[in-house]
């Protein structure tokens, strides 16, 4: 199962080359999250319990129609606390777990808080959602510039992939789309017991980390990069290498699915 990252324009368009790559080989589904893609976009509370009770709910689906097999899973950035929360509460349904450029490990502040709180600023939802201009804040957000001033701090480079900045476009531009998208920007969505989730992960964990960008900080990662349950990859690109060079990018992941766990401290 994929799973895409949050952000103000995020579908599963986001993991359009590895679903293209993995279906050749086995059942791949792109799970979108609630408030975006084509899932329901409804007026609601989007909160790291909503997104992790879609996970069980896919992966429950999942394993009923694969003879009970616990799934494979990959997420992306944000969405990456989501899956680590599903492992630690339904652990036979996700057996091995695959992690790019996820959030939780930057800088040297970790987040021990309580058992589901959030980061969560009502204050700052209050403020962007005020009725005078909810709808032009959003608007502003996903200008077809500012999309791509976000994608380009992404790949840290120029040089974007043009067919999934037009598709970003087009869902940032549906019915409903600005409701997850306020959750997200007021941190509603970031869980302030992310570090004691990943600490939890007994189940072997793949984490790719990239090289340029605004995703490159992963100083955190010292309080479990010594397990031997969890690899770390330099991967060389932006968060999304995947879009850079696939084959590269797969070199390094499929021995993982495949069984494979050499520990090392840091592979390149």
């Amino acid at each position: 199962m994929l799973v895409h990252s949050i952000n103000a324009a995020a579908s599963a368009a986001e993991l359009a080359p590895l679903f293209a790559h993995y279906r050749q080989q086995r059942p791949v589904y792109a799970l979108e999250l609630p408030g975006f893609g084509f899932s329901d976009r409804s007026a609601r509370p989007y909160t790291p319990r909503l997104m992790t009770d879609a996970l069980h709910a896919v992966l429950d689906l999942i394993q009923s129609e694969n003879g009970g097999e616990a799934s494979d899973v990959l997420a992306v950035s944000l969405s990456s606390e989501f899956a680590a929360r599903a492992k630690c509460e339904a652990p036979q349904t996700i057996r091995r777990l695959a992690l790019v450029s996820p959030t939780g490990f930057r800088g040297r502040k970790l987040r021990y808080g309580p058992d589901g709180g959030t980061l969560g600023l009502p204050w700052l939802y209050r403020l962007l959602t005020m009725d005078l201009w909810r709808q032009g804040i959003f608007d502003t957000l996903t200008r077809p510039g500012v999309i791509r001033y976000f994608l380009k701090r992404t790949w840290g480079a120029e040089n974007i992939d043009e067919t999934f900045w037009r598709y970003c476009l087009l869902t940032s531009r549906q019915p409903g789309a600005a409701n997850a998208a306020f959750y997200f920007v007021s941190a509603f969505l970031f869980s302030r017991d992310i570090n004691r989730l990943f600490e939890s992960l007994d189940g072997p964990v793949w984490v790719s980390m990239a090289t340029r960008g605004d995703f490159t900080d992963y100083r955190g990662r010292h309080t479990v990069e010594n397990r031997k349950n969890w690899q770390f990859h330099a991967v060389e690109g932006g968060a999304l290498p995947f879009f850079e060079d696939l084959p590269a990018f797969t070199k390094k992941l499929d021995p993982f699915w495949d069984g494979e766990h050499p520990y090392q401290r840091i592979q390149h």
